[in-house]
């Protein structure tokens, strides 16, 4: 019976080598949505669909620049990317797991409750916004403001910020905090998260109106983006999404994403 120990380890490696792998597309310097570490929230939901599914988890990091999809889900390397707008139309995208908003960021004692995109008063204060470029490719609420020629008191935070710092994509919630502007417009999740984190306590509102000049729109989906001819990766992962949904949403709520429910208006 000599080679029994040796037919044991040639059954052990075979089962090994069918292990499945989930591959998972994420920024190692992002939070609140993903860091080398696993702090992120998109990790942390990696992490469920990957045990819901008796994977093991890998990572494909990868900086979330243009080309990010092109370079990782659409090149192959990975499976999946967890935070990703339901619209993308270069992915096949699942039930979106939340809802949220651009928010309007103050300091709780300058009293700048019951901001709007129309409120006279942003013509007067020190805005910050976030920008993806200077190509006509930014954000929502940018352009907002350029359409309401509210432009000479606006400073720009490059959504990808300083990637050698840690946290690039918090710099504006800080200006607010630090003074260097009165008010920042900046996606909620980002807000929710590093608000309460600040040196000063910090207001956090919606941006309204929810749609601006009928195509900017504040308010998105977010789903778990595949490739497009990956069903059956979609299929899981919406079962996935709809059977954790208390342990998703408490999850979001662990980390201050504003969530909108019901109609955004």
């Amino acid at each position: 019976m000599r080679w029994f120990p040796i037919l044991l380890i040639f059954l052990f490696a075979g089962s090994c080598s069918r292990e499945r792998v989930l591959r998972v597309c994420a920024d190692p310097n992002n939070l609140p949505f993903s860091n080398r570490a696993g702090q992120g929230f998109e990790n942390k939901l990696a992490e469920l669909i990957a045990r819901d599914q008796h994977a093991r988890l890998e990572y494909v990091w990868w900086a979330q620049r243009r080309g990010y999809v092109r370079n990782t889900l659409n090149a192959g390397t990975c499976d999946l990317w967890p935070g990703v707008a339901s619209t993308l139309e270069m992915l096949a995208t699942s039930r979106p797991y939340y809802r949220s908003s651009y928010v309007f960021v103050t300091r709780a004692g300058d009293r700048l409750a019951g901001l709007s995109l129309d409120d006279p008063r942003l013509r007067r204060l020190r805005i910050g916004v976030q920008l993806v470029g200077d190509d006509g490719s930014n954000t929502p609420p940018a352009h907002a403001l350029t359409r309401r020629n509210i432009v000479a008191n606006v400073r720009g935070y490059m959504l990808y910020g300083d990637y050698g710092s840690p946290n690039p994509a918090a710099a504006i919630v800080e200006a607010v905090a630090r003074r260097e502007i009165d008010v920042g417009l900046v996606w909620g999740p980002l807000a929710g998260y590093f608000a309460p984190r600040a040196t000063v306590p910090l207001r956090v509102e919606r941006v309204a109106p929810w749609l601006d000049d009928g195509r900017w729109p504040m308010v998105y989906d977010i789903s778990v983006g595949v490739q497009k001819d990956n069903h059956a990766l979609l299929r899981q992962v919406d079962d996935t999404l709809a059977s954790h949904r208390a342990e998703i949403e408490a999850l979001l709520r662990r980390y201050g994403v504003p969530q909108i429910t019901g109609e955004a208006e």
